[in-house]
């Protein structure tokens, strides 16, 4: 086997044979300073192998480009485990995810982060612009199978490591392909951090299949701006420089983008034919205004532990939903909650996966903790978190992510969290969008309690600061944290229940 002794990772050889059946000279990869080839690539990644090919997990700490995804797709050829990173990870949860998963190897462009842990790595090379650092760890029993485990901040501050197979990953990447082969997309622009299991999955491994092209600039190039916000200007214009037939974004990202287009008078590039938008939920409103401006905009569902897409809207199959499950996956709905079969979860790191049994062929079940139901067409509806349902002292059952969703389409509200759990009316924490004072935003408030009806309307709010995941009240895709965030303004929602400000509120 090329690459070294350790024998690839079982399902990777799809991946490498469409790499293979491609022109020595097709360009597949393109970075800010970097274009890669389908030879180059092939050699870049089995030199890459050999050298990791006595290591057991090898974590990636880097930015976008053609060199994180040659890592990626080394540690498949040389069956070592990969361990991506996310950029807004704290110290403290990296020194988790370390101890968690006993990684021996690092790639990094930020060596001083990991100098910074004191786990013992040293700097034993260089390769491709990232340093290579090792160090001596005592091994973590993982499932058999792992080909990479996925760290995510989730609901809490510690990330929790899945446990992922090749196999189940190409599996979603083949379903995510197969979806939209009919599409013209022949070029792909990653705009989410690659670390992220949504972008690594369906925007590198799927237009690897179908033979595209991978565009993956900096990602200061495309509007990201650290802990200061986004530039949806850069966005605009990196895109309609490269000319990329698909992207996949975020819902705040989208909106920002589409907010841009109309007060500018601009329309989105031409050469989009398809916009996937996952991560959360997505109001129809928010839909409905980026294809306006031009952004041909689908919503997605999916989770990490399901090899991180589910289901799919797309043209000519669309809805206000979360889309239609793809092939490789089964999808039930068991009291309200919705349980999804796929190959790709093999369990969660510590937590004596390595002792299931094998997995059988089609799929081992996952309950997600998302509710939903299927409707008449086949299309999944998702209705909320299970853990999330608020129950107010009336009785009424009411999914928050329902009138976030509805509170998000206004474009003075940048973020949204609801509360009233055993309350008799709902409350908010609102991050104003840029610009917007307090009387814009709560007409914002108002506009949206006019479409909802009176048991879920918002009797009041708060302005907060910006939810991010460097402050540690939202997931690295913008997702906010709800324990987090619950106790980070408890004294503020408490306030907004004290008896001297309930006792004026109508019902």
């Amino acid at each position: 086997m090329s690459g070294g002794s350790s024998p690839a990772h079982a399902g990777s050889e799809y991946l490498f044979a469409a790499l293979a059946k491609r022109s020595p000279d097709a360009i597949v990869l393109q970075g800010t300073r970097q274009t890669w080839r389908a030879s180059e690539l092939l050699s870049a990644v089995d030199d890459l192998a050999a050298r990791i090919a006595g290591t057991r997990v090898l974590a990636v700490l880097a930015g976008n480009g053609p060199a994180w995804v040659i890592a990626d797709l080394a540690a498949l050829r040389a069956g070592t485990v990969h361990l991506p990173l996310p950029d807004f990870f704290s110290q403290a949860q990296l020194a988790h995810v370390f101890e968690q998963s006993g990684a021996d190897s690092v790639l990094t462009d930020q060596p001083e982060r990991i100098a910074g842990l004191n786990r013992g790595f040293a700097v034993v090379g260089k390769w491709n612009g990232l340093l290579l650092l090792q160090r001596l760890a005592t091994p973590i029993d993982l499932p058999p199978g792992t080909a990479k485990v996925s760290f995510t901040s989730g609901s809490t501050g510690a990330p929790k490591g899945a446990c992922l197979s090749a196999v189940g990953l190409m599996d979603t990447a083949s379903a995510v392909a197969r979806r939209l082969a009919d599409l013209p997309i022949d070029r792909h622009l990653a705009v989410l951090p690659l670390s992220l299991l949504l972008e690594n999955t369906a925007g590198v491994y799927a237009p690897l299949l179908r033979g595209a092209e991978i565009l993956v600039p900096d990602l200061p190039a495309l509007g990201w701006q650290g802990m200061s916000g986004f530039d949806p200007a850069a966005l605009q214009r990196a895109v309609a420089t490269a000319a990329p037939g698909s992207l996949i974004l975020v819902p705040e990202l989208l909106k920002l983008w589409a907010l841009f287009l109309a007060a500018s008078g601009q329309e989105g590039p031409a050469s989009l034919c398809y916009v996937a938008v996952g991560g959360a939920r997505v109001s129809p409103a928010l839909l409905d205004q980026a294809r306006t401006q031009g952004l041909p905009a689908y919503q997605g569902y999916g989770l990490t532990e399901c090899g991180s897409v589910v289901s799919l809207n797309r043209p000519g199959d669309d809805g206000d939903d979360a889309g239609r499950p793809l092939d490789h996956v089964s999808v039930r709905i068991a009291e309200g909650e919705i349980v999804v079969g796929t190959q790709a979860f093999l369990g969660y790191v510590g937590d004596d996966a390595v002792v299931r049994p094998a997995i059988p062929a089609s799929g081992r079940e996952f309950a997600t903790g998302d509710l939903g139901r299927f409707d008449t067409n086949g299309h999944l509806h998702l209705s909320g978190r299970r853990k999330n349902l608020l129950i107010t002292s009336y009785g009424r059952n009411i999914a928050p992510e329902w009138v976030e969703s509805v509170l998000l389409a206004e474009p003075a509200i940048a973020q949204a969290l609801v509360f009233g759990d055993g309350r008799p009316w709902l409350s908010a924490l609102l991050v104003a969008a840029p610009g917007i004072d307090r009387g814009a935003l709560d007409a914002a408030v108002q506009r949206s309690n006019h479409a909802l009806p009176d048991y879920a309307r918002i009797a009041r709010w708060h302005a907060a600061a910006p939810f991010t995941a460097q402050n540690g009240l939202a997931t690295g895709n913008g997702r906010p944290i709800r324990t987090a965030i619950c106790r980070h303004h408890a004294a503020e929602l408490a306030a907004l229940y004290s008896e001297e400000e309930a006792s004026d509120v109508v019902l």
